[in-house]
């Protein structure tokens, strides 16, 4: 990992309400490699050739290989972990997404990192449901290549 990363905000599961409305912070700047998106297509079988042909997308808007929106979405999950780790919790899960946008692309050989807000805590039988708004910036391009409203669910 590049650069240096805030300290994540350490919570016990019982007290994510406290933390409701906080930023989060961002994490450390990364670089997204063409390995990284070749392996991710091989994963998915999407080769399209804007993320996969270095020629055919130098010929695009783009201007070169971008990665894969999903890829993007893909790096919330371990992103999210350099912001928020919740203690005391038997079982963490992906609940879901609610609005998901790709307002930018993320070009291969470009610095990205995620910023993140904890938003909503609600009870959700024993546990809690918990939104988080994260974000994957480009370094100098003014759209982000990613914003998703996710929803965690944590059981003490």
């Amino acid at each position: 990992m590049e650069g240096s990363t805030e300290t994540a905000l350490v919570v016990d599961v019982t007290a994510l309400a406290e933390h409701a409305d906080t930023d989060l912070g961002h994490t450390a700047w990364q670089t997204m490699d063409q390995a990284r998106v070749d392996a991710f297509a091989d994963v998915t079988e999407d080769h399209n050739p804007i993320h996969v042909d270095a020629d055919f997308a130098a010929a695009t808007p783009f201007g070169g290989t971008i990665a894969h929106g999903y890829l993007t979405l893909s790096l919330v999950a371990p992103r999210l972990e350099e912001l928020l780790r919740v203690e005391n919790a038997g079982l963490s899960i992906n609940y879901g997404l609610g609005k998901v946008r790709f307002p930018a692309p993320l070009p291969v050989g470009s610095r990205y990192r995620a910023a993140a807000r904890l938003g909503t805590v609600e009870q959700a039988g024993p546990g809690f449901q918990i939104e988080v708004t994260v974000t994957i910036e480009v370094e100098d391009q003014p759209k982000p290549a990613l914003v998703a409203e996710c929803l965690f669910r944590h059981y003490p």
